[in-house]
C-alpha cells in the first residue's frame, strides 16, 4: 500500500523546479541573436570609438596601436580649432546646410501643393520631368553649373553653395505623395471658408506634415553637410570654405601628417549631423511610415 505524499514533501519536490525555471528566465530565449547584435554594434561603432581615442594621441601612440586615451587632446584641439581654424569651417557648413535645408523644404512644400491641388496645362509632363531629374546625379551637371555660377559672379560666395541646391526633385515627389494621401475634403472645406492656397498650406497641410518635413530635413542636412566636390570647385579661398574641405588642412602638420588633429576634426565635424538626427529622429522614422500606416 502506497502512502499519499504530504504537502511538505510536494513543496520539496516542486521547489527545485521553480528555481530551475527562474535560473533559465535570466537567459534570453534567443541568446545567440543578442550576441550577434552586440558583435554587429561593436563592429559598426569601433571606427568611431577608435577615432575618439586617437584624437587624444600623437603619431607615436597611434602607430603603436594603443587603445587607451592619450594626453594630447589639448594639443590636438589647439592645432585643429585655433591654428587651422576648423571652427570657421564648421560655421560655414552650418550656414550653408541650414539655408539649403530650409529652402529645399519650403520649395518642396510649394511644389507638392501645386502638383496636388492645382490644375494647369502640362502638369503631368512637368511632374515627369521632375522625376527624370532624379536619375541625373549632380556630378553630371557640374561643368554647366560651374559656368553658370561663374558668369553670375557668385564665385567664392555663399550663393554659389546655396542657390544651386535649393530645388529638390526628391522633396517635390515626397510631398506630392504625402499630400495625395490627405483627404480632399480638407481642401474643399478650406475653400468654403475662403482660405487662400498659402493659408491652406500653412494652417492645414504643414501641421499634418511634420513627420515628412523632419524626414526630408534630416536627409538634406546630412547631404549638404557632406558635400565635397562642388565646394572644392567653386570656393577657392579659405574664408567661405566648408568643413569637409577644411579637414584637408589637418592632414599636414608642417613636416608630416598628424593623425591626432585629423581624427579630432573628423569627430567634431560629425557632431552637428548627429544632433540634427537625434532632434528629428521621431519625425524621421515616422515620415517613412506614412504610406504604410495609411
Amino acid at each position: 500500500m502506497t502512502s499519499v505524499p504530504t504537502e511538505k514533501a510536494t513543496q520539496v519536490r516542486v521547489a527545485p523546479r521553480v528555481q530551475a525555471v527562474q535560473r533559465r528566465s535570466w537567459i534570453p530565449k534567443r541568446w545567440y541573436a543578442h550576441v550577434i547584435l552586440w558583435i554587429a554594434c561593436f563592429l559598426i561603432g569601433f571606427p568611431l570609438i577608435y577615432a575618439i581615442i586617437a584624437s587624444t594621441q600623437n603619431n607615436a601612440m597611434i602607430f603603436s596601436y594603443r587603445f587607451t586615451p592619450g594626453p594630447y587632446l589639448a594639443r590636438n584641439w589647439e592645432l585643429a580649432i585655433v591654428n587651422r581654424n576648423l571652427g570657421n569651417y564648421m560655421l560655414n557648413s552650418t550656414i550653408v546646410a541650414v539655408a539649403v535645408t530650409v529652402g529645399k523644404t519650403v520649395l518642396s512644400l510649394l511644389a507638392g501643393l501645386a502638383f496636388v491641388y492645382f490644375r494647369f496645362p502640362g502638369k503631368w509632363l512637368v511632374f515627369g520631368f521632375v522625376l527624370l531629374t532624379l536619375m541625373m546625379p549632380t556630378e553630371i551637371l557640374v561643368v554647366a553649373l560651374f559656368r553658370l555660377v561663374i558668369n553670375l559672379g557668385w564665385g567664392n560666395t555663399y550663393l554659389a553653395l546655396i542657390v544651386p541646391f535649393l530645388a529638390s526633385a526628391t522633396g517635390a515627389f515626397l510631398f506630392r505623395q504625402h499630400f495625395s494621401n490627405i483627404p480632399a475634403e480638407l481642401s474643399e472645406a478650406a475653400q468654403l471658408d475662403g482660405a487662400t492656397p498659402l493659408q491652406f498650406l500653412w494652417k492645414v497641410l504643414v501641421p499634418l506634415s511634420w513627420n515628412t518635413i523632419g524626414a526630408l530635413a534630416v536627409i538634406q542636412f546630412v547631404y549638404v553637410w557632406n558635400m565635397y566636390l562642388w565646394p572644392a570647385l567653386i570656393i577657392q579661398g579659405q574664408e567661405r570654405q566648408v568643413v569637409q574641405l577644411g579637414l584637408r588642412t589637418l592632414m599636414s602638420d608642417d613636416v608630416m601628417t598628424s593623425y591626432g588633429p585629423l581624427m579630432l576634426g573628423a569627430v567634431i565635424a560629425s557632431i552637428p549631423p548627429v544632433i540634427v538626427f537625434l532632434l528629428l529622429q521621431k519625425q524621421f522614422m515616422s515620415g517613412f511610415q506614412l504610406t504604410r500606416d495609411k
